[in-house]
């Protein structure tokens, strides 16, 4: 994988647009979780350090090609102003000789390119407008790079183009954990279903050492074998497909790990009487909400005996004790490697994020991705639209 990075191209007097991902939650006026646009800040900072102009191209939220004033773009522009401590000027109505105007020090937003249905279209002439606006295109989007939009893709084969040091960090953490890694390899794979991760699961039994399967799609797994899992959650028609995964699984010397205890109980409530049994004695009146000690305690010897980690989904129902246990325990471990320096730890997706903040541990992996479809995608082994065109 090779891409160009803002050191192999002179900014200085250049317009630089740069494509950012600063879709962020809010609550009436106020940004809630401001993780993305701090991230985009070094970004910014080091094109103008370099003699560059900003121009911000972003999307928000959903308009599906209409102009929704809840979703424009102006309602960040105070936060972004907070992050990178200068002015951001906001633009509705962009154009060359309004940006060419404007002081080479000041950041400019453009509003929301998804107003335009042109956008998700990837149409060129929409293309070939964004890229009339600047003389460089940096795509610091890594989060945006699955999709094939105007903003995202269309405009790198326009100008010359560079990843920004957010998508330079994540592609490079990407490969060193599938691309190029140190061996052994685990994967930690959750979540509620099977279905959703059939591509993810597929393509990486033949990427790692050893795949560990949590959460729901544990149970899928273990109906597959025979074993009744009571009324837990589990996709039964998906049984002959997790037999084949675990034949091809084998065939690829993939070690494939499931719980070898489990945590029961009849009611998905915090606080709710549970009990540990093994996998094959849930009743058939309760059902596996977590993984059990003994599997934390397998999971620590795996992940002890390699040397990378990739992670996505939790090991059970984490949003609420005590079905939090194996993931959190599981995670500290994972931590407390990497800051060993034993273990490069990557980890992706919403619920692992919200999941690693809960144990405590995010700031202690190796690297953790904001991205949600494009670390999935990337991890299912696809190309990425907006990685592929740098």
């Amino acid at each position: 994988m090779s891409w160009k990075s803002m050191d192999d191209l002179a900014l200085a007097g250049k317009t630089v647009l740069t494509r950012v991902d600063i879709n962020v939650p809010m609550e009436g006026d106020v940004v809630t979780d401001t993780t993305r646009i701090d991230k985009i800040c070094p970004t910014v900072a080091d094109i103008i350090a370099r003699g560059g102009k900003v121009v911000l191209l972003a999307h928000f939220g959903r308009p599906k090609g209409k102009v929704v004033p809840e979703m424009s773009l102006k309602r960040v522009q105070p936060t972004l102003e907070a992050a990178m401590g200068r002015k951001v000027v906001f633009v509705e109505r962009p154009s060359r000789p309004l940006i060419d105007g404007l002081p080479f020090d000041s950041v400019i937003l453009v509003e929301n390119t998804r107003f335009s249905a042109m956008e998700e279209a990837n149409d060129p002439a929409m293309a070939r407008f964004l890229a009339s606006l600047g003389d460089v295109f940096c795509n610091d989007a890594f989060s945006a790079a699955h999709r094939a939009h105007a903003s995202t893709e269309g405009i790198a084969h326009l100008l010359p183009s560079f990843a920004g040091r957010l998508m330079e960090e994540e592609l490079r953490a990407l490969e060193s954990a599938l691309g190029n890694p140190q061996r052994p390899v685990v994967a930690v794979v959750g979540g509620a279903k099977v279905s959703t991760k059939l591509e993810l699961l597929g393509n990486l039994v033949t990427k790692v050492d050893h795949l560990v399967i949590g959460g729901g799609m544990a149970n899928t797994f273990l109906v597959a074998q025979g074993i009744e899992v009571g009324k837990s959650l589990a996709e039964r028609d998906m049984a002959p497909l997790a037999l084949q995964i675990m034949a091809k699984a084998k065939a690829a010397g993939c070690t494939l790990h499931l719980p070898v205890d489990v945590v029961v109980a009849a009611a998905f409530q915090a606080g709710a009487d549970n009990s540990i049994v093994a996998p094959n004695a849930c009743p058939p009146d309760q059902m596996i909400l977590d993984a059990g000690p003994a599997t934390v305690a397998a999971l620590t010897a795996v992940f002890e005996s390699c040397k990378t980690l990739i992670w996505n989904g939790p090991l059970g129902a984490f949003e609420i004790a005590p079905f939090d246990a194996a993931t959190t325990a599981a995670a500290r471990v994972a931590a407390a490697l990497t800051k060993a320096h034993k273990l490069v730890s990557v980890a992706g997706g919403g619920d692992t994020v919200f999941a690693l903040n809960h144990a405590g541990v995010a700031s202690d992996f190796t690297f953790i991705s904001t991205a949600g479809g494009a670390f999935l995608e990337w991890m299912e082994g696809k190309v990425l639209p907006g990685v592929a065109a740098l």
